[in-house]
């Protein structure tokens, strides 16, 4: 005896969620992956200000690393996003041991140390350019407190200017990275920790033989995600700096806007595009397929 077909109302129920989600895929396939391959046609391309399709190969590339800006602006980045990783990482991990020790007001702790990353990176800039602001932020207030001599110009000094973008970018999603520890640590077994305990590990080699080992996932996770940011980091670079003093805090993100929409030259920006595309793909790619296989 032959199965018979679904009626109308199970077919419907097993098309409806594809059918919602349709317009979402379709939408998210042209104007995510669509112009994404633009980018890429557009790079080996000879387009000023407007698109242009006669293909000149591997010029624009060429042209790219000719540029002294374009290697200013990986120099930066390089530094950017060493200090950033590195110092978010530090500091959310402590964080989370700290607040894994189940200490009073937890509960109020840990919104305010998640607050920042609530905050547009927009918002992030404009508030930390206030603030240090010669002439009406930190340096200006110590002064009218009667510390004349008290001296902060590290937002207009060439030398320093890219350590106050560090210190911003770090203030803001140091709260992630600690929530991302935090649910590591809250997911190890307390009874293998307890058995340490009992075989005589003091608390330096619990973390450093146990813990830390055990929070792999969650660093590789915050690693990736940290330099995804720091690749992209424009609106915070534009909002603080604008790129300056000069190019002293020129980032890849704001040689690609400059390149493609001020300077009217769209081939070079768009390799530039493409390179970043490259250089986060390099770490993704690796990451989910790691991610992939562990789960199967």
């Amino acid at each position: 005896m032959t199965a018979s077909a679904p009626d109308f109302r199970t077919r419907l129920q097993d098309w409806l969620p594809k059918l919602v989600l349709a317009p979402s895929f379709a939408v998210t396939i042209l104007f995510v992956y669509g112009f994404i391959a633009f980018t890429v046609v557009l790079s080996f391309t000879g387009s000023k200000m407007l698109p242009r399709f006669d293909f000149v190969g591997f010029d624009n590339y060429a042209r790219l690393f000719a540029l002294p800006a374009w290697h200013t602006a990986i120099a930066n980045i390089a530094i950017f996003a060493t200090l950033y990783i590195t110092i978010c990482t530090a500091i959310g991990l402590m964080l989370a041991i700290f607040l894994d020790q189940k200490i009073r007001g937890e509960g109020v702790l840990r919104p305010i140390y998640l607050y920042p990353m609530a905050l547009s990176f927009i918002v992030t800039g404009t508030a930390w350019k206030w603030f240090l602001d010669p002439g009406i932020g930190l340096q200006q207030v110590m002064r009218l407190w009667g510390w004349e001599t008290f001296t902060f110009t590290w937002i207009k000094d060439a030398d320093y200017a890219l350590y106050v973008i560090v210190i911003a970018a770090v203030w803001q999603t140091s709260g992630f990275v600690m929530a991302m520890f935090l649910a590591g640590l809250r997911g190890i077994d307390n009874e293998m920790l307890k058995a340490a305990q009992i075989d005589g590990a003091s608390n330096w080699q619990l973390y450093r033989r146990i813990v830390i080992p055990m929070l792999r996932p969650a660093f590789l996770s915050a690693f990736v995600i940290l330099f995804h940011l720091a690749i992209k980091s424009y609106d915070l670079v534009i909002a603080l700096t604008g790129g300056g003093p000069g190019r002293a805090t020129e980032m890849p993100a704001t040689f690609m806007y400059s390149y493609t929409f001020t300077r009217n030259q769209m081939g070079i920006g768009a390799s530039s595009a493409v390179i970043m595309l490259m250089t986060i793909a390099a770490i993704m790619v690796p990451y989910l397929y790691a991610e992939l296989k562990e789960r199967k």
